[in-house]
C-alpha cells in the first residue's frame, strides 16, 4: 500500500493542535552535496519562531534562486534530526509527485509565524 492508498488514521483535534504549522520566508538555500539523494538546505525565517534550517529533497524541481524570498509551509515542533553532518530544525512541506515534490504555496502573503488555521 503506497501513501495515495493508505486510510488515513482519524486523529482528534488535540492531536491537531499539537502540530505547529506555520508560514516562514525562505532566506538562503544551498546544494546539500553530502545528502544521499539529491537535497537543498534551507534557511527560513518563521517570524517569532526564529530562524530555522532543514534538508529538503527538492532539488528536481527547484534551485536556490527560485526559492528565496518564497514563503513556505513548515512544521516546526518536531525534534531536530541529524541529517549527514546538518542538523534539520523543521519540516518543510510538499507534494511527491513524478517529477519531485512539490512545495507547499501560500496564496498571499502572511506574516512570519503564522499559524496554519
Amino acid at each position: 500500500m503506497n501513501e495515495q492508498t493508505a486510510i488515513a488514521q482519524e486523529i482528534s483535534w488535540a492531536d491537531f493542535e499539537k502540530v505547529l504549522i506555520v508560514a516562514g520566508t525562505v532566506t538562503r538555500v544551498e546544494a546539500f552535496a553530502q545528502a544521499r539523494k539529491p537535497a537543498l538546505k534551507v534557511w527560513a525565517d518563521f517570524g517569532p519562531y526564529g530562524e530555522r534550517k532543514t534538508s529538503a529533497q527538492i532539488a528536481a524541481l527547484y534551485t536556490p534562486e527560485t526559492l528565496v524570498g518564497r514563503q513556505i509551509v513548515g512544521v516546526i515542533n518536531f525534534p531536530e534530526k541529524q541529517i549527514g553532518p546538518f542538523r534539520s530544525q523543521f519540516l518543510l512541506t510538499g507534494f511527491h509527485t513524478d517529477e519531485g515534490v512539490v512545495v507547499t504555496a501560500i496564496e498571499r502573503p502572511v506574516p512570519n509565524g503564522t499559524r496554519l488555521a
